[in-house]
């Protein structure tokens, strides 16, 4: 999708696409927080999808499908209630046609998401409401032999086998018991059983590895099952890593949605670390290869068998009306075939015979059941089982049309005589089929007569009506004849009736009635009188409600207990004869009885049952069943008990710190006491950073508190409290961890006050500390200290009731601190603060005026002064200033801060601009404050002016040169107050607008984004203050770039042996200001040969190359070149070449090599060194000589060869002697001896070592001697800086830190050594002042 970005969605199976770069903050894109799931759905019925959105703005909601947008069509309706996230598509009457994917799209501003489910329709092959043309019996019989003869029963046909992914099945291999390879390696193909194994081995290393990052262990694979109910289930134990890991579901590769409730066809239930997988509502299509992952990593797999699912009744039995001597047939279509599937007759299982015929469909899926020549005897309830599910229809046989009475009556007799041969009589003392029990009789339908075969309406002046009577009252039908038609019969349901059946007939005239003195149950159904051929027809009904005895009643008045965990069935038997219904409400509210692991209602044979498979505290309560029949309804409550442990008391648990009285619990008692009385309850305890609980004691169970007498002051506590019932105990209420404080000791007291300070004592005063312990105060314990010293010293050993106390025992002159202790019945609290130094000494005068008071610096906001000390006399030194001002309208003096200034500068500053104020300082001491000085005049709170001025350094530069393209960055730096007027001219003009210019903070600066040629010029930046002052700076700024290629090449002959290049000069160079450039030349012997250069930096446009020689080809390359880099070459276009000549004979000349053989000398010798005691001493001397001379040192002429403190080095000539730390014995002579085998030179120095002298620092004047003069070969120079100081006579001079620095740079291929230049000639003694050491 172009111009958008995928996101990862939190839900499963959904798409997102952000359309814009960044989301702002408080907007999202869409998401489906509830995504629409896949539905399989009978044909008729209506299929709701639905989804919930999530995002900001909101999303709009769209929903289609391969054929098109759906929101105009009728069939389908979108809605989306106000203020709900939640959209809704619904589909009418389904069709096979509305199989498809539905696609649900959310739309904003900033992103799209999507999402599909799929809906599968079920077509029925033989459809329940199909209406059947009337076509004549021996058609139908023919065309049902047909079809029997193309469906013979046997197995279904195998199912097309569908494409397996072989990745699929070996990471099912990886999961299964190996008791199961073998039937996975046979269904999959799989024939190398050896190869099988090396590759599971292989696999399950990288398994390990990628699931290393997500898990620590996997173990309890549970492969997966289907139970009773219908659902399959499969699981394993997962340790995560992380609890934030995602745990998805695959089918056959493809991820499935997976809810967490029974609400979703796939569910997953988490208790701990065991998770278990639910597929609910199974389908065919729900076999296969299902797959567990933890985020991108494989965990589990396992295979549900397509014949583990067990069928389901997609299309019911339907109810059979048929003509007697007819022949029914009943359909029931399942989910998939089912060979086990028995067909069963008022349930008793039906066996193939001529009556019976069994046919299944191709597909295995549709079952068809024929019954042949129905008899009133085959009335009743046929159904068609499967292992977990049933459909059952009735059949209603009716009378022929075509029959007249005495046929139906003989068809009754044929129909009692062959029941007789069954056992049980009939209403006329004949025996009939024992297996029809009065509800089998009665049918649920119409009469048995058509309203057809009543005949005219002139034959009966008052027929029969239908008639509702309760159950034990007597019935009587009626009908009057118009005339007398002959003897009439009367019939119940087609069977004829006589007195034996404990009805009575009355007939007075051409009237005729039917008594029945008590009617139930069995008495209702169709009735019809039949004379001469004519009958009438009406129905009665008895109102005949289910019957719960009353042993039963009583029963049910008794609770029903129960544990909870445990299975509970509530079962109520009642009696009657007809089908009956049963509602089963709990608190009210219906009880929803389903196939999940809920709650499972059932109805009976003369019982109804309600199955709770595990019960729960939630279970318990009233619970009420209504039986609903045709003849009525009756009611029956009882009641449920759950016995359960109690639940935890109700919190918070209230934990309070009774401060030495133990700790305080306080809870509620538990809403729910389990169903048993309270017998205590029980209190443990958790020290923090433990994980054992202690029991400290139980509490009746009236009581809700308790103390905890037994803890430790300083240290946290948790508690816990649980109800203990017969159950047991149950779950426990936790606090929070709570620190038992210890007694509170009293707070610090304030800094103690100094009331009065002398060389005999100083007195304090205090006052008492706040907050907890500081009510009862035993006393004060007093401390002093010495000022900068970390130790305090007890002034009084016990406590003392005051709060003003004189310490004595002091030293005079000595500068002391104060602190003061309370001390309570619980013990010393903390000391408080430390007083204000104080000497102990007699009071002393106030200091003198201070001098040279000034202003230094002034500001908008701020005025700096400084000031000298006063003149001091007989101890009255000032130990601090204060500084006051005031406004010039005011005559009110301020302090500028608080205390004392210690310093003899201060800044006043938070003053207003521009407004004038008078300052004055005084100093102060312990004798008060002095005198004050005040400034003779009134100062302005405005900053000085300062005369604009550029700040130039070593790093500005008048001549600035960039490449053409660059950017342009020049600051210049300038100090002014205020801040003047800054003005940038390029060649004496304003700037041009691409030019950026910015001022700020003594800065200027010049930005030009992309440098050109037209940039170059004189730059001038004019600085202007408000009073018309100015400073200008200019510099000159080149812009270039590289050169272009010179011109074509042109060569000509020279001289013998040369050849005269010239070429075009560079058109950069006729340009102007254009940075200067030069040429290079250069040159090869061969088309293949590299370049080398012949000559560099020309600047005229003609070269002589010599030493050509004939016969050589030459090539020649001109590059014009700047400072910015080199341009494009130019090259000869033909090579030069010299016609070869003849041979002269050359007679080369003989050299000598030269002899520089040369015996040692200095060029730089010792020098004397005077060092203090400690100091690092290094001698360093420069020696030359061919061949290269050996240097030895020596003290007092005894060798340093293997002296312990010092070492010696050589480098290039220059050798040094080092001594780390001198000592008194290291002073004396050295002498460095230089030997080779033309002989040897000597350098000496005297080392004196002094100790250090607290006299006077002195500088002098050491005459440095001249130094050895040099050869014509070079100069020498030579940096010595003596640093001197002036010892005792006895001492002498010293030479403080001798330090001497030799370069070495080869000339004319004599090393050069040296630092202050000196000539040939003998130098005269200099002096040099120098300053003496700190």
């Amino acid at each position: 999708m172009a111009g958008k970005s995928l996101k990862k969605s939190s839900t499963p199976g959904v798409n997102i696409w952000q359309l814009v770069e960044e989301v702002p903050k408080g907007c999202s894109t869409p998401d489906f927080v509830q995504r629409p799931i896949a539905l399989a759905l009978q044909e008729g019925k209506t299929a709701t999808f639905r989804a919930v959105v999530c995002g900001e703005p909101r999303p709009r909601v769209r929903w289609h499908c391969s054929k098109g947008d759906l929101s105009s069509s009728s069939k389908y309706q979108v809605s989306s209630s106000t203020g709900s996230r939640e959209h809704v598509l619904q589909i009418s009457k389904l069709t096979g046609e509305d199989t498809d994917v539905y696609r649900c799209t959310a739309v904003n501003a900033y992103g799209e998401a999507t999402c599909s489910a799929r809906l599968t329709v079920i077509e029925v092959g033989f459809r329940k409401n199909r209406k059947r043309p009337k076509e004549p019996q021996e058609d139908f019989r023919k065309e049902l032999v047909d079809f029997r003869k193309m469906l013979k029963k046997r197995d279904p046909p195998p199912a097309p086998k569908k494409k397996v992914d072989m990745e699929q099945v070996w990471q099912l291999l990886m999961t299964a018991d190996r008791k199961d390879y073998e039937q996975i390696c046979l269904k999959y193909g799989i024939v190398d059983f050896r190869w099988m194994l090396r590759r599971l081995q292989r696999m399950s290393k990288e398994r390990e590895e990628k699931l290393a990052p997500y898990l620590n262990t996997i173990a309890n694979l549970r492969h997966v099952r289907v139970n009773k109910e219908g659902i399959a289930t499969f699981g394993l134990e997962l340790d995560l890593k992380s609890p934030e890991s995602k745990i998805y579901l695959y089918k056959d590769g493809k991820m499935v949605p997976c809810g967490f409730d029974n609400q979703t066809k796939h569910c997953l239930r988490r208790l701990g670390k065991h998770y278990q997988f639910q597929i609910q509502d199974l389908q065919p299509e729900d076999a296969g290869i299902y797959q567990v992952r933890v985020e991108d990593a494989h965990v589990f797999s396992t295979e549900l068998e397509a014949s583990a699912i067990p069928p389901r009744v997609v299309v019911p039995l339907a109810d059979v009306r048929c003509e007697e001597q007819g022949d029914a047939v009943f359909e029931c279509t399942l989910s998939s075939p089912c060979p086990s599937a028995a067909w069963r007759f008022q349930h008793q299982p039906l066996h193939l015979s001529d009556k019976y015929e069994l046919f299944v469909s191709p597909d295995g899926r549709t079952h068809r059941l024929l019954v042949r020549g129905v008899r009133f005897s085959d009335m009743g309830l046929y159904s068609l089982g499967t292992k977990l599910h049933a459909s059952s229809a009735w059949l209603v046989v009716e009378a022929g049309k075509d029959k007249s009475l005495l046929t139906a009556d003989a068809d009754h007799q044929r129909q009692a005589g062959r029941a007789g041969r069954d056992g049980g009589s009939d209403a006329y003392g004949r025996k009939r089929d024992a297996t029809l029990s009065p509800r089998s009789r009665r049918k649920p339908g119409t009469g048995g007569f058509s309203e057809d075969a009543r005949g005219p309406a002139g034959h009966f002046s008052q027929g029969l009506a239908d008639t509702e009577v309760e159950r034990g009252e007597a019935a009587v039908l009626s009908c009057t004849l118009t005339r007398n038609l002959g003897p009439g019969a009367w019939f119940k349901d087609g069977v004829k009736l006589s007195a034996q059946d404990g009805v009575a007939f009355e007939q007075d005239g051409l009237a005729h009635r039917l008594v029945i003195t008590q009617a139930d149950g069995t008495r209702a159904g169709r009735y019809s009188f039949a004379a001469g051929g004519q009958q009438s027809e009406a129905t009665l009904t008895v109102h005949d409600p289910p019957v719960i005895t009353p042993d039963v009643a009583a029963q049910l008045r008794e609770p029903l207990v129960v544990k909870a965990g445990k299975p509970v069935t509530m079962k109520v038997p009642f009696q009657s004869c007809l089908p009956v219904q049963a509602t089963w409400r709990k608190d009210g509210e219906e009880v929803a009885g389903g196939s999940g692991r809920g709650a499972q209602v059932a109805v009976g044979d003369g019982f109804t049952r309600l199955c709770l498979p595990s019960a729960s505290r939630q279970d318990r309560g009233q619970y009420g069943v209504t039986l609903r029949s045709k003849g009525g309804s009756t009611q029956a409550e009882l009641t449920l008990q759950v016995l359960d442990k109690p639940q935890p008391p109700q919190g918070p648990l209230e934990v309070q710190d009774g401060h030495g009285a133990g700790v305080h619990l306080r809870w509620r008692p538990p809403k729910d006491d389990g169903g048993r009385a309270l017998q205590h309850y029980e209190v443990e305890r958790r020290q923090a950073g433990r994980s054992a609980w202690l029991k400290v004691g139980e509490t009746r169970s009236d009581s809700t508190t308790f103390t905890d007498a037994h803890t430790e002051q300083g240290k946290k506590y948790a508690y816990r409290v649980r109800a203990v019932t017969a159950e047991g105990p149950g779950e426990a209420l936790e606090s929070e961890e709570v620190l038992v404080a210890p007694e509170a000791r009293p707070g610090p007291p304030p800094p103690p006050s100094i009331l009065s300070a002398s060389s005999q004592g100083v007195t304090l005063s205090w006052t008492a500390p706040r907050g907890p312990g500081s009510a009862h105060i035993l006393g004060y314990l007093i401390e002093k200290r010495k000022k900068g010293s970390n130790t305090w010293v007890a002034v009084n050993q016990d406590p003392v009731p005051e709060k003003k106390w004189t310490v004595g025992d002091l030293r005079q002159g000595w500068q002391y601190e104060f602190r003061v202790t309370a001390v309570a019945p619980s013990g010393r609290g903390e000391p408080g603060p430390p007083s204000e130094a104080v000497f102990a000494r007699d009071p002393m005068r106030p200091p003198g005026p201070v001098r040279d008071l000034q202003v230094t610096d002034t500001s908008h906001t701020s005025i700096t002064l400084s000031w000298a000390q006063p003149d001091t006399q007989d101890g009255d030194e000032p130990q601090g200033y204060m500084v006051e001002l005031r406004a010039s309208t005011s005559l009110k003096w301020s302090p500028c801060h608080a205390g004392t200034v210690q310093g003899t500068t201060y800044t006043a500053k938070g003053l207003r601009p521009r407004e004038s104020y008078l300052l004055r300082v005084t100093a102060v001491n312990d004798g008060g404050p002095g005198q004050p000085t005040a400034l003779g005049s009134a100062v302005e709170a405005a900053p000085a002016s300062v005369r604009p001025k550029f700040r130039t350094d070593a790093g500005m530069k008048d001549l600035l040169t960039v490449r053409a393209g660059d950017t342009v960055r020049v600051p210049i730096y300038f100090e002014a107050a205020p801040i003047p007027e800054v003005t940038w001219l390029k060649d004496g003009l304003p700037l041009p607008k691409r030019s950026v210019v910015t001022v700020k903070d003594g800065l200027t600066q010049l930005l030009v984004p992309s440098a050109s040629l037209d940039d170059s010029g004189v730059y001038t930046v004019v600085l202007r203050s408000l009073r018309g002052e100015e400073a200008t700076y200019s510099f000159r700024l080149r812009v270039t770039a590289r050169p272009r290629a010179p011109g074509p090449i042109v060569l000509r002959e020279g001289t013998l042996g040369s050849v005269a290049i010239e070429w075009e000069p560079s058109p950069d160079e006729a340009e102007a200001g254009a940075a200067p450039l030069h040429y290079a030349v250069l040159m090869r012997t061969s088309a293949h040969a590299p370049w080398r250069p012949a000559a560099e930096r020309l600047h005229n446009c003609r070269f002589t190359l010599v030493g050509v020689l004939p016969g050589h080809e030459y090539h020649f390359r001109v590059v014009a070149k700047n400072e910015l880099g080199a341009s494009e070459p130019s090259d000869t276009r033909q090579p030069w070449v010299v016609p070869r000549q003849h041979k002269v004979a050359a007679r080369a000349p003989s050299y000598r090599e030269p002899d520089l053989s040369q015996k040692p000398r200095f060029l730089v010798g010792l020098r004397p060194h005077l060092l203090p005691l400690g100091s690092e001493c290094c001698m360093t001397c420069a020696v030359q000589g061919q061949p290269r001379p050996h240097v030895s040192w020596f003290k007092n002429d005894q060798s340093l060869a293997n002296h312990p403190a010092a070492y010696t080095t050589d480098v290039m000539g220059v050798c040094s002697l080092v001594i780390p730390s001198v000592s008194a014995t290291d002073g004396g002579q050295y002498k460095a001896v230089a030997e080779n085998t033309l002989g040897q030179a000597v350098s000496t120095a005297t080392l004196i070592v002094v100790e250090p002298s607290d006299e006077p620092r002195r500088t002098l004047e050491w005459p440095c001697p001249a130094p050895q003069p040099p050869d014509d070969r070079g100069s020498l120079k030579l940096h010595s800086s003596h640093h001197t100081r002036l010892g005792s006579p006895s001492k002498g001079v010293e030479d403080a830190g001798h330090a001497q620095s030799l370069r070495g740079r080869r000339a004319r291929g004599k090393l050069l050594q040296g630092g202050v230049e000196a000539s040939g000639k003998t130098q005269k003694k200099q002096a040099f002042r120098l300053p003496a050491l700190s």
